[in-house]
């Protein structure tokens, strides 16, 4: 076997097994994950802010982007705590950079808080939604969580059809791809590629609404986990090729190191960064109709 294809099963396979096992243990070890990840996000962020010439208020940044995560996660019972708390704090940039003496102060506050909404946003979005206030109160051993219990299984539904969009369309693209999707950014995608992904997650995400999530009476969530589903491969491509654009605009190929033959953390969430508020948006938008026009 290559030797850099061995190096990229593994990795792979470590990463799913951290990522998922850390969603599916408790709230603790998914709020651990997710910090983690945005604290590292933010730092390759960053690092290719100083590559495209900006000095972004990186301490700053990184600590802004972790008190947004947390005030999401504690303050979620109390929105109005969260926005009191984190208003403020997002307009410091702007008086921190007085006392930086960099260059091009305008690119430097743009880049700081351009990482907040890229990375720590989504990350925010998804606990703001999946997670319920009450989430410490017990169940049963095999019976189904209540509203207020936290339930893993639509945060990682989530990441699951992520990985599933990604996966079939690199399978479609190999086997039928003859189309170029996007050939100036990313010459190894098809429209071929494309399609397969996106007709697989929206059977997978069918199948999660009406399986997956114990809720096989309500239609509603069958269509809900359709629509996200689709939402979530279409914009999940465009966010892959949205960093991708990044990266040639500064001349390199990974975001990091952090993951041998994977790249960085940025390379790994390119998608699920800018699917997340599309995706959650949809969910919202899905929950609200049936709620006024139920079956």
């Amino acid at each position: 076997m290559d030797k850099n294809l061995f190096q990229r099963l593994i990795t792979g396979s470590l990463f799913v097994i951290v990522l998922v096992s850390a969603i599916c243990f408790s709230v603790w070890s998914m709020v651990g994950i997710f910090l983690l990840i945005t604290i590292l996000g933010l730092r390759e962020f960053y690092k290719l802010a100083n590559k495209a010439g900006a000095h972004p208020q990186k301490i700053f940044g990184t600590i802004l982007g972790a008190l947004i995560l947390l005030a999401a996660f504690f303050f979620k019972a109390c929105p109005t705590r969260l926005i009191i708390l984190l208003l403020p704090l997002s307009f410091l940039p702007f008086f921190i950079e007085l006392y930086r003496k960099k260059h091009n102060p305008f690119a430097n506050i743009a880049w700081t808080i351009l990482g907040l909404f890229y990375i720590a946003i989504p990350f925010s979005l998804l606990i703001m939604k999946f997670v319920p206030f009450h989430f410490l109160m017990p169940h049963l051993p095999g019976e189904v969580p209540a509203p207020n219990v936290y339930n893993f299984r639509p945060l990682l539904s989530i990441f699951v059809l992520i990985w599933i969009s990604d996966s079939m369309a690199y399978v479609f693209g190999r086997l039928f791809g003859k189309h170029k999707l996007f050939e100036r950014i990313s010459p190894k995608k098809t429209w071929e590629g494309f399609i397969g992904g996106l007709i697989f997650t929206a059977a997978a995400g069918a199948a999660f609404g009406h399986w997956l999530l114990f809720d096989i009476t309500n239609s509603h969530m069958e269509i809900t986990w359709t629509c996200v589903a689709i939402v979530i491969s279409i914009s999940g491509m465009l966010g892959d090729l949205t960093e991708s654009l990044l990266k040639r605009s500064i001349d390199i190929k990974d975001s990091g190191k952090l993951l041998p033959g994977h790249g960085g953390i940025l390379d790994r969430f390119d998608a699920l960064l800018l699917a997340t508020p599309f995706a959650i948006f949809t969910y919202w938008i899905c929950e609200y109709i049936s709620s006024s026009f139920p079956l």
